[in-house]
């Protein structure tokens, strides 16, 4: 990769937000698996198929399979061989997720992405070796796709915003409250069908993104841990936000902004976005890029 290009890539890496850089990974590793897989086509002995990163990023039901690759908890949140799961996880992704890195901020995305995947495919391998549908499946059975975590962002979104309006083509204005819940009684009525392990990691995402925001309303965040491991103050973390100096002065300011914070998400939950005022809107607003 000549200078230019490279300097141009590394910018653009860096600018990005972590939204944008979620997009990233998910489109970078369904690039990279079908260019493997394309290219070692051409001598006849395709190096990686979807049944080969299957085995390797999916995450399996089984238990004994999940015990040796614990690691597919996380890459299957990643994984994606079908363009137009890709395409639609994605797209949903960054409408959802916009909404929530305005008003929650990005180190409360990154949580409820990643521990709503989780969650999801817990649900899933629950699921899976509970209920008699599906014992002589659980064997060869594994999911993949970013569909727990973007609906755990999306029903966390319209939990913090049940009345934010959203534009559809053909049908005009729809409160995000009406499409969360018809999502939801979708993923409800498939539960036994030809994709069940789909619908069922859907709920489970769905079910965090529930939880996630009500406890966040209570005053107890779900995902600290993780940002901390994550957004640390300087340090080797990879990812990293700006503080300022810690004095008490900060730490007073902090904590009358934290509350302000909290009423206001409380106002939300009672009345919807609409009822408060340009001031809270715009208090709101500063708050999330300070996240």
């Amino acid at each position: 990769m000549s200078t230019g290009w490279k300097d141009m890539w590394q910018n653009q890496v860096r600018s990005a937000d972590l939204l944008q850089r979620l997009l990233m990974v998910n489109i970078a590793l369904f690039i990279l698996l079908h260019l493997v897989h394309s290219l070692s086509a051409l001598f006849l002995h395709p190096m990686l198929d979807f049944a080969t990163a299957s085995r390797w990023l999916a995450v399996p039901a089984a238990l004994p399979v999940l015990v040796v690759k614990p690691w597919s908890l996380l890459t299957y949140q990643f994984f994606h061989w079908d363009f137009f799961h890709l395409l639609f996880n994605m797209l949903w992704l960054y409408w959802m997720g916009k909404i929530f890195q305005e008003y929650l901020g990005a180190p409360k995305l990154f949580g409820t992405y990643l521990l709503g995947g989780l969650s999801g495919a817990v649900f899933y391998i629950v699921f899976y070796n509970v209920f008699p549908l599906f014992a002589d499946g659980v064997r060869d059975s594994f999911a993949l796709g970013a569909s727990a975590s973007v609906l755990a962002v999306t029903i966390a979104t319209a939990t913090l915003l049940p009345d934010y309006p959203i534009q559809l083509l053909l049908f005009g204005t729809v409160r995000l409250k009406w499409i969360a819940l018809i999502t939801i009684l979708l993923d409800l009525i498939n539960i036994s069908g030809s994709n069940a392990g789909g619908h069922i990691a859907h709920l489970g995402g769905a079910f965090f993104g529930f939880i996630y925001i009500r406890q966040l309303q209570s005053g107890r965040d779900l995902s600290a841990w993780l940002q901390r491991m994550f957004f640390r103050k300087g340090g080797t973390g990879r990812m990293k936000v700006k503080y300022r100096r810690s004095d008490d002065d900060f730490l007073s300011d902090k904590k009358s902004k934290q509350e302000r914070l909290d009423e206001i998400l409380d106002k939300i939950n009672r009345s919807g976005y609409g009822s408060l005022t340009k001031e809270e809107q715009e208090f709101l607003f500063h708050a999330s890029k300070d996240s």
